[in-house]
Formats: C-alpha cells, sequence, structure tokens
C-alpha cells in the first residue's frame, strides 16, 4: 500500500482525505481534548449483528436436530469412540494441510515480492491460480493418474494443493506493507538476511500469516469432495454418510456440533496469535519499495522450487482434464448446453459473492478498529457457518424456509443465502486486513472535523479498504463457484451449475464426460484469480 507523506497524499488516500484539509496542529490540540470512543457506532453494529445471527442460523437447527432426542443420546454420540477417532483424523489432516500451507504461501510470498526473482510478478499470479481448481477437480486428477494414493496422504497433498493461497495472497499483501527502514536497520545492526527474516519480518507477517491460516483450516474442516474421493474419514464425510444413512437426523447433528466448537477454538486460538498487531504505517518519510534481495546461487533452485509447485497444483490438473478431454470418447459436445450451465453458475456465484461481502464489511470493520468481547463475538459468530459440512448450511436454510418462509423453498435466493453463511469469513477476513492497513488517524481527523460515523464510514474507511474489499469479493466468488453439497441440495428443481454436473457424472464413472465441466469450472474461476493476483502484484 502507498503511503502518506510530507504534503503529498497517495492516490487511495486523496478522495477520502480531500474533505479533511485542516492544520495538524489544531487536529493535535483537537485529539488531546477528546476521549476516544471505543464503542463501534450503531451504523455499523446493527447490521454486524444481522450478520451474525445470519451466520448462527444453522446452529439454531443444529440445537433443535441434536437435542431433540435428549441430551444424553446427544451426548453418547459425542463421547463414541468413533466420534473421538473422527476428531483426531480431521485434526490431524487439518495439522498437516496448515503447515505445509505456511510453508508453501510465505516462501512463495518472500520469493515473489522481496527478492530479484526472474519472472517474480507471472509467479506470483501463477501462485494465486490453485484458487481456481476445486478440491473434488484435483482429487480426481491424482487418482487417476495413481490410484494408490487414496488415504491420508492423497487428501493431504490435495487439499494442500487448492489452499495455499489462501496464506501466499495476505502474507505477499502484508510483505508491500511492511516498511523496509527497520529490515535496513536489523542489518546495519550486524544481522544477517535469515536472523532479519525472523527477528524483524516474520512478526510482522504473523497477523496476515495466521488469517490465512485459519481459512485453509477452516476449509479442511469443511471439505467434502477431495476426502470423499480419497476415501479418508473426517467429520464432513461421516455427517454427510449420517444423513444419507438413516431419517433420524440426531447423529448427525451432534457430530456437527462438535465441528462448530472445534471452529470456535481455531478462531479464538487464531485472535490470540494475531494479537493486537496493526499494519498502518503512520510515520512521516518518503515510502518506497523493499531493494530485492539478490539470490546469487540460490536463483536456479528458487525457479525450480516455484516451478515445481506451479507444475503440481495448476498445470498437472490441466493436464489430466486436457487427456480426458482428447481421448475420452465419451465427452460430452454439447456446447450449447455447457455455456447455458456455465452461466447460471457465473450468475448464482455473483450474487453469493455480493451478499456476502455486504454482510462481511461492517464485521470486518469492527473487528479491525474495535476492541472487546462484543467485537470478538461478532467476529467469531461470524466464522461459525464455515466449518459446518455444506449439507448441514442447506439443511439448515430447508428447516428455516419450510417452517418460516416457505416461498423461499427451492429457489435461487436460498442458495444465495447458504453461500453466505458458508464463505462469510472470507470476506470478513479480506475486509479486517484491508481496515488494518488503512491508518487510523484518518478517521481519527474526520470525527474531529464533526463527520458523523457514517460519514466517516462512506468517505474515508470503505474508499481505504475499497482494494482489499474488492479482493475479497473476487475470492468468495470463486469458492462459491466451487461450492457442491449445499448446492445439490438447495438449486432449484431444473438447475445445474458446473459443479454439481461434474459430480454427476463424475459419480457415474463418465469421467472423460466429466471433463468439459471441470475444464469450464477451472478457467472461469481462473479469470478472478488471476485478477486478484495481478491485483496483489
Amino acid at each position: 500500500m502507498r503511503e502518506a507523506s510530507g504534503g503529498r497524499t497517495s492516490r487511495w488516500f486523496r478522495t477520502p482525505v480531500r474533505a479533511l484539509r485542516t492544520p495538524v496542529r489544531a487536529f493535535g490540540t483537537s485529539l488531546k481534548a477528546r476521549r476516544p470512543d471505543r464503542r463501534p457506532p450503531l451504523i455499523l453494529l446493527v447490521p454486524a449483528c444481522v450478520a451474525a445471527l445470519f451466520a448462527l442460523l444453522p446452529l439454531g437447527y443444529l440445537a433443535v436436530r441434536a437435542l431433540e432426542r435428549g441430551p444424553a443420546f446427544a451426548w453418547d454420540v459425542v463421547a463414541d469412540e468413533r466420534t473421538l477417532d473422527l476428531l483426531g483424523r480431521s485434526l490431524g489432516l487439518t495439522a498437516v494441510v496448515v503447515a505445509a500451507s505456511l510453508v508453501l504461501g510465505v516462501s512463495l510470498a518472500w520469493l515473489t515480492v522481496r527478492t530479484a526473482l526472474p519472472g517474480a510478478r507471472a509467479w506470483s499470479v501463477l501462485a494465486t491460480l490453485p484458487l481456481a481448481v476445486p478440491s473434488y477437480v484435483a482429487a480426481f486428477a491424482w487418482l487417476s493418474a495413481e490410484p494408490g494414493l487414496a488415504g491420508f496422504g492423497g487428501a493431504a497433498l490435495t487439499l494442500t494443493l487448492v489452499s495455499f493461497p489462501y496464506v501466499h495472497l495476505p502474507v505477499a499483501a502484508a510483505l508491500r506493507g511492511i516498511d523496509p527502514a527497520q529490515e535496513e536497520a536489523a542489518r546495519s545492526l550486524g544481522h544477517g538476511p535469515l536472523r532479519t527474516f525472523v527477528r524483524v519480518t516474520l512478526p510482522q507477517l504473523r497477523p496476515a500469516a495466521a488469517g490465512g491460516a485459519l481459512l485453509v483450516a477452516l476449509y479442511v474442516l469443511s471439505d467434502f469432495g477431495a476426502v470423499s474421493l480419497m476415501r479418508y474419514d473426517t467429520f464432513t464425510r461421516a455427517i454427510h454418510t449420517s444423513y444419507r444413512a438413516s431419517f433420524d437426523r440426531t447423529p448427525a447433528a451432534a457430530l456437527s456440533v462438535v465441528l462448530v466448537v472445534m471452529t470456535v477454538a481455531l478462531v479464538a486460538a487464531e485472535a490470540r496469535t494475531r494479537g493486537r498487531a496493526g499494519h498502518a504505517r503512520t510515520g512521516t518519510g518518503a515510502a518506497r519499495p523493499a531493494v530485492p534481495v539478490a539470490l546469487g546461487r540460490w536463483r536456479p533452485l528458487a525457479l525450480l522450487w516455484c516451478g515445481a509447485v506451479t507444475a503440481v497444483a495448476v498445470a498437472f490438473p490441466l493436464g489430466t482434464l486436457g487427456y480426458w478431454l482428447a481421448v475420452g470418447s465419451s465427452a460430452t459436445r454439447d456446447l450449447g448446453g455447457l455455456a447455458e450451465t456455465a452461466w447460471g453458475t457465473f450468475g448464482v456465484a455473483a450474487a453469493g459473492a455480493g451478499l456476502t461481502t455486504l454482510l462481511a464489511l461492517p464485521v470486518g470493520v469492527i473487528a479491525a478498529r474495535h476492541r472487546g468481547r462484543g467485537a470478538r463475538l461478532l467476529e467469531q459468530a461470524a466464522y461459525a457457518g464455515h466449518a459446518l459440512p455444506g449439507i448441514t448450511v442447506a439443511l439448515a436454510l430447508v428447516f428455516f424456509a419450510v417452517r418460516y418462509a416457505y416461498p423461499l423453498y427451492q429457489q435461487l435466493p436460498l442458495l444465495v443465502c447458504a453461500y453466505a453463511v458458508l464463505f462469510l469469513p472470507v470476506a470478513v477476513a479480506a475486509t479486517r486486513a484491508a481496515v488494518l492497513q488503512a491508518p487510523p488517524v484518518l478517521e481519527d481527523m474526520a470525527r474531529s472535523l464533526g463527520r458523523r460515523p457514517w460519514q466517516v464510514l462512506r468517505e474515508v474507511t470503505v474508499p481505504l479498504a475499497a482494494p482489499g474489499v474488492a479482493a475479497g469479493a473476487a475470492l468468495t466468488f470463486v469458492v462459491c463457484m466451487k461450492e457442491l453439497p449445499a448446492t445439490l441440495l438447495l438449486r432449484p428443481t431444473g438447475m445445474d451449475t458446473l459443479a454439481t454436473r461434474l459430480w454427476t457424472e463424475t459419480g457415474a464413472g463418465s469421467f472423460a464426460a466429466a471433463a468439459p465441466y471441470a475444464a469450464a469450472l477451472i478457467l472461469l474461476a481462473a479469470v478472478p484469480s488471476y485478477l486478484l493476483g495481478r491485483h496483489r502484484t
């Protein structure tokens, strides 16, 4: 992010600050005379509470279902040996994927942002493209090449390769916003490059890395496609099997409650790891980019590392789909139907991304600007639905629609609402990070000049955070297109998306017929992923 320096203001600050021309000395006096208000204004608090209640709606359904046969029965399900085994398997898979994603995301971000890596801009864009590959498509590609990968190893490999961009993107953005003067000061005191990175750079990357790791963890806990194809039992697969195997929803609801508890624990741990760190640079002086680190004899190894990650995460699944398109005799040639399905997928994903971003904006601003238990509870509530399996969220919305809003049953708005519940944390994390990088002193200036809270939000906060919010909306659009379980249950009668057609053909064993839909899904999702990578470079 460009910084305000001296008498100049960067292009991101110029518009919102135009109305704030006042002597700095008078502004300092006004700040001393008033006490800062730590309570969120109603213009933010009311819609944030609405978003939190919306995200908590599936929990109400789970409470009704889990306690339907009494607390004792629900406890027996939770305390069962099988449940404890699922807990260990899910946590083990999550820990491995998060650790591997941190290694891939942080290393690629540092190589593409802070070093003189040849083609750094192109490598940075390529590192975002795995977002366009659904986990079930990646699992299908690896299984078709090596069936022996089924199990824990295959699930961990697949989920790591499709989720590490959640770490790469925020860490790369944080690296660009760090003042290089601190690293230069450390080196002038005799610290080497490695010690400088560990002692100076890495602590400043902690909030971004922790936020990305949280998204990866929630993605792994809620994934259904990859673990199903890899035949590795986790909570999501067990919940789906329980729903399909019996009319009794109580065991599945009890297992879903365990996932909610795990989500709350992860969000609390991420908040503690993040601490009170911020990203804004408010000091004087000219903002300048960091001097790229010369790789020297490590350059071939760095290029090999970037090329290997791109090959296994992007080139391999695309090559596999190309093979099935070329040699599969059953591949569909219905281009008109494919185009219609692609257009429907684009429309419903855009609507889901729009609603999700709108709900995430007040929650993200409060999480970034206000401290206290209430702000933490609002943020944690927004994350509640993300770790729930899509089928659980879908059944909760069906339960609500049938009882209280029947006209929405089997209608498109219900599917859009499911996307908002499932992916609200993606937009909240992006909004919070964007607001954290905006200097809060500019909002204080606006309030000192008599601006009302809604005017500060419209004229200062939103314009400053707009690029990051837009990036979060693009990321939400991508994950909405790839969502499978909730779409299978909630899509209107006669409507198909690329994900549902792909799953139908794959379930029937028609891999060649599924290939066009997989290729179209990847290509459609690659557009916002590419733009997202270009925005961050």
